[in-house]
């Protein structure tokens, strides 16, 4: 694993959310200087604020981002917040992504990202876990709610665990919900807390969510990640329990996720 350096320049890709906001920030505490790159459609538009230099970008830019990032001469590349992925068919790509596309067997996010990610280190860019500079928003091991999982809810983890790691091996999501043995919803391109809604709604309260890594997947790309939104959904259709790969999954404003599904007297576990 790579540790932030005084030489290291960090081109960041960011997408929605808290996450780019907290690897740049972090990584321009340890020395590191900051080019970031983000969508017009997703990234927040004050992020820019927090790089020493920045480029909006349409989905499926790939050569205009590649060309920034080496002309600033970023060392060291991550990837840090969701894309909206329906908006994403509808992107016009430029020759570069065009021919990336092409070459692609599958159009998973995990075979999608690997490629561009191989595309990135060609040009002398090494690619990084954006967990690297955010180490503390690792999911811990353990009970992390005041309420244990009870019995029925146990077995539906153990479960959709295993219906988990099936389904990542054909590149489909990372989330599924589950209730009683039976699969009410797998996340596909919809994402996570819509994936957990029409879960919920189809198999009413008590409804348990597990969320993990594919299996073999490169953990420098699209970690599974929870949080206080998470918990929100969950809450709308009484889902029960949560659980989620400890060490393995980024935790976002676990603080308050917490609190929440205190209040709603949620299980929430990180296991390995």
């Amino acid at each position: 694993m790579t540790e932030p350096g005084s030489n290291m320049i960090l081109g960041i890709i960011a997408g929605g959310g808290v996450f780019p906001f907290t690897v740049a920030d972090n990584a321009k505490a340890a020395g590191v200087r900051v080019i970031g790159a983000g969508f017009l459609s997703d990234t927040d538009p004050a992020f820019p604020a927090r790089c020493d230099d920045f480029l909006w970008l349409k989905l499926g830019q790939l050569g205009r981002l590649i060309d920034f990032f080496q002309k600033k001469g970023v060392t060291h590349v991550v990837m840090a917040g969701p894309v909206n992925k329906p908006r994403a068919l509808n992107l016009r790509p430029d020759w570069r992504a065009a021919r990336l596309l092409l070459a692609l067997k599958t159009r998973g996010d995990d075979a999608l990202l690997r490629a561009v990610g191989a595309e990135l280190e060609k040009e002398g860019m090494r690619l990084m876990a954006p967990h690297v500079f955010s180490p503390e928003l690792h999911a811990p091991q353990g009970i992390l709610s005041c309420r244990p999982p009870d019995e029925r809810e146990l077995r539906d983890i153990e479960f959709g665990w295993d219906m988990a790691e099936r389904l990542g091996d054909m590149d489909i999501g990372q989330c599924l919900v589950v209730r009683d043995g039976v699969v009410l919803a797998v996340e596909a391109i919809e994402g996570t807390n819509a994936a957990i809604r029409r879960g919920g709604e189809l198999g009413g309260p008590g409804a348990v969510v597990v969320k993990r890594p594919k299996r073999g997947q490169d953990r420098r790309l699209d970690l599974p990640a929870v949080g206080l939104e998470t918990v929100r959904a969950m809450a709308e259709v009484k889902a029960s329990c949560l659980a989620c790969e400890a060490g393995q999954t980024l935790f976002f404003d676990r603080i308050g996720a917490l609190a929440l599904a205190d209040e709603h007297s949620m299980a929430i576990v990180g296991r390995i």
